[in-house]
């Protein structure tokens, strides 16, 4: 039986997910033998040599002179101060709970889009943005006895990758994506590096370590393939709305794998925010103006 576009498009966005989710399990199990740095260092490096090999196949190198361009910089600047925060989050606090914090990733960027770039924005869609932070507010429970400043990292990195993605839209399309992607992951790896030192330096990882990070560089190549095949195969705003599997992912692995049990008020504020991020999908696509803003993936950052 041959499956709709948009069904195929979503089956290929929850893969997505299922990628992504994969790739921050394996990042946090690995993050109790080394730090960050090293995380970041392994697994870029690996990620580099991957993304290289198929820039020079796809004729996609150009000059590392790019980074002198502002909307590059910018991406840059916001993807290694998310990388960096939510991978201290996503130490510290359960996968679910950082998962479902950057479910309001599309929401920040609406806001985003609406004060930078003036893009219109009826009362219907503040709503349910200020509904989705609210919905933040009960996961990270600020003045609560189950508050984590942790949770307030994944937060900050929201707004990080808020920034990576609103500059994204401002890149000349002329340069290839695959060679920014190459640049941002050569730029954050550095990053990784230089924070070595302040982390508490190298410490050399098990070969149970290394290859865990290998393969979370391969998984997240093959999430943003999955994303690029569903975007292009099904209408955008009926695949978008699947990128919540990650979610189910993420309380699914973080139940198997480190035996965290989401709390009532988890699930509440996840609810909360799933819903807003739904109606916001809806609103768009009754409107019939999709913009990128607000069907963005809402992806953590990854390096890449």
């Amino acid at each position: 039986m041959k499956l709709s576009p948009n069904i195929s498009g979503g089956l290929f966005m929850a893969a997505a997910m299922a990628s992504f989710t994969m790739n921050d399990a394996i990042t946090k199990a690995v993050s109790a033998e080394v730090n960050i740095g090293e995380i970041l260092v392994v697994r870029g490096l690996v990620s580099m040599v991957l993304v290289a090999a198929l820039a020079a196949h796809r004729g996609a190198l150009r000059s590392f002179r790019v980074l002198l361009i502002g909307p590059v910089a910018l991406r840059v600047f916001g993807e290694i101060g998310g990388t960096l925060t939510y991978m201290a989050a996503l130490s510290q606090i359960p996968l679910a709970n950082a998962s479902a914090i950057f479910q309001a990733l599309p929401l920040v960027i609406t806001l985003g889009a609406a004060l930078v770039f003036g893009e219109p924005v009826g009362w219907r869609r503040w709503l349910a943005i200020t509904a989705g932070f609210i919905g933040v507010l009960v996961i990270v429970r600020p003045g609560a006895e189950g508050f984590s400043r942790a949770a307030l990292l994944a937060l900050a990195s929201v707004g990080f990758c808020a920034v990576r993605d609103l500059a994204t839209r401002r890149i000349p399309t002329e340069l290839p994506t695959l060679f920014i992607t190459l640049v941002t992951t050569v730029t954050v790896t550095t990053a990784g590096a230089v924070s070595l030192v302040p982390l508490g330096g190298w410490r050399p990882p098990s070969g149970h370590a290394l290859g865990l990070l290998a393969l979370a560089a391969v998984l997240i190549l093959i999430g943003y393939q999955c994303i690029i095949v569903a975007l292009r195969t099904g209408d955008i705003s009926a695949v978008a709305p699947f990128r919540y599997f990650a979610l189910l992912w993420a309380m699914l692995l973080g139940y198997l794998v480190f035996g965290h049990r989401p709390d009532a008020a988890m699930l509440a504020g996840a609810g909360i925010i799933v819903a807003s991020g739904l109606y916001a999908f809806y609103r768009e696509r009754k409107r019939d103006k999709l913009r990128p803003a607000a069907t963005a993936p809402g992806l953590p950052p990854d390096g890449l």
